[in-house]
């Protein structure tokens, strides 16, 4: 059910989209290769009950974190327990302004795992930041 809500949204904001006139990439195409395009638009957007997205344990979602922190801040925060492949934090598409949470990959789970040991609940540019392990299910 899930899934299906999914979809119909994704197929209703593409049809929102070429109603008022924006991407209008499928425009002078014949029917075959606009139903093409507009299959590959929609592989590329996050699917709910996409099985082969998988979490291994080394994916964190950090929560409470200050405006003012960078990604390096964030990456330099988690270094102190591991290897860190990867650290964002997630920025209003509009503002560019923070929206208070991020990402961080650690290069193991062993690493991850002392991430939400240590760092759960530590104090991060004067705020208190909570971390945790993403889960991802698929539905089905």
């Amino acid at each position: 059910a899930v899934s299906q809500v999914v979809t119909d949204r994704g197929r209703g904001e593409a049809e929102d989209r070429d109603s008022r006139g924006f991407g209008g990439q499928d425009r002078g195409r014949s029917g075959d290769e606009a139903k093409m395009s507009y299959s590959r638009y929609r592989s590329r957007s996050r699917s709910v009950d996409s099985s082969d997205v998988e979490n291994p344990g080394n994916n964190l979602f950090v929560t409470g974190l200050s405006s003012r922190l960078t990604d390096r801040d964030l990456e330099k925060h988690f270094s102190t327990e591991g290897e860190v492949i990867d650290a964002s934090i997630v920025l209003d598409p509009w503002t560019r302004e923070s929206r208070g949470f991020g990402f961080v990959t650690m290069a193991t789970l062993k690493e991850a795992e002392r991430c939400i040991k240590y760092l759960d609940r530590s104090v991060l540019e004067g705020r208190v930041i909570t971390v945790e392990k993403i889960l991802l299910t698929a539905a089905g």
